[in-house]
């Protein structure tokens, strides 16, 4: 299905004040799905709204909660999420810490309790835009196999950076498993085979079957580093926030259990450099000598960006499915208002 970014925009947030979202709040959730479709991440985009719906219809997701905070000290803020929209909590998180980066030169929040996040690079950019240096990580369910392993033990623990520059600021973005459980979910949805070397299925053997893939394992990418990166950086982000460890960790790929998880975000004020040094140096690595003369060199968020503009101007495609799912609830929704 194609479909412009404002009437699925739309679409989302009538969906969510009707779960009893208040607008503003069901706006920045809606954003946050819509930008991820536009920037060619459908993983985590409109695919998780039916189970954020159905969380918000059991309450194990809260419609209203914006986070509970403690200052541990002028520079450590501790949230509990108290089960609210992930982006609506991490949101009112930054902009508490923001100040305290530029002020301090460094400023982190802790979050835990709070529902699934969705596109990491969206808050770091956010905060570029804003002058800070942001780092940010979040951890998941038990969803990769250890290098030499067969058995999700780690989770896919993404983490995100950004630095400020023009025209638009240095993000990277990713995952710590060579692909996100969102994308096992989306091939799914959409009848496509994973790549070889991607997932196990539960028995530990290789699978294209994005079916299969989602009840075995994903592969950390890079081998034995990327398993090292990502049992260190969820070890870290469990340590520091007090959230539930591996295996015990839930509420992001389900609609029963409460979510579990930690976030975890640090931002840097006072950089020695000027935005125009920064932009300066990625501008040159961009002017570097081609591989193929056909493809330009890019910094990381380039790509993200040019499909972010192409999208506002072509629209977005969903998947058939999918779409009609999202239609079918909505004209529910419709159909119970009219009573």
């Amino acid at each position: 299905m194609h479909t412009d970014l404002l009437t699925a925009q739309a679409l989302a947030e009538r969906l969510l004040i009707t779960a009893g979202v208040p607008a503003p709040a069901a706006a920045e959730q809606a954003e946050l799905l819509i930008v991820a479709e536009a920037k060619g991440l459908p993983s985590h985009g409109l695919l998780r709204l039916p189970r954020l719906l159905r969380r918000l219809a059991n309450g194990t997701a809260s419609p209203t909660s914006t986070g509970r905070h403690e200052w541990q000290s002028p520079c450590d803020l501790s949230v509990d999420g108290e089960q609210g929209l992930g982006p609506v909590v991490a949101l009112r998180a930054l902009d508490a810490i923001a100040p305290r980066a530029e002020q301090f030169g460094v400023a982190v929040c802790a979050i835990t309790n709070n529902n699934h996040l969705g596109m990491l690079g969206y808050y770091a950019a956010r905060m570029a835009d804003r002058g800070l240096a942001c780092f940010g990580m979040t951890t998941s369910e038990a969803l990769v196999h250890p290098w030499g392993g067969t058995e999700a033990m780690v989770g896919t623990n993404p983490l995100a950076l950004a630095v400020p520059a023009r025209p638009a600021p240095l993000v990277l973005d990713m995952a710590t498993s060579k692909i996100s459980m969102g994308k096992v979910h989306d091939h799914a949805i959409r009848g496509v085979p994973l790549e070889p070397g991607w997932a196990l299925d539960a028995e530990g053997n290789e699978t294209v079957d994005p079916v299969a893939a989602k009840a075995g394992s994903i592969a950390p990418f890079g081998g034995a580093k990327g398993y090292g990166l990502g049992l260190g950086l969820g070890a870290m982000v469990t340590f520091l926030t007090g959230a539930a460890y591996g295996t015990d960790v839930g509420g992001t790929l389900d609609d029963i259990r409460p979510s579990n998880k930690g976030d975890l975000f640090i931002l840097l004020g006072g950089g020695r450099h000027s935005v125009a040094e920064a932009s300066e140096y990625l501008d040159q690595v961009r002017r570097s000598r081609r591989a193929d003369p056909d493809t330009p060199v890019a910094v990381p968020g380039d790509g993200a960006r040019v499909r972010h503009q192409n999208s506002i101007a072509q629209g977005i495609e969903i998947a058939d499915s999918l779409w009609r799912e999202l239609i079918a609830l909505d004209t529910a929704r419709e159909a119970v208002l009219a009573d």
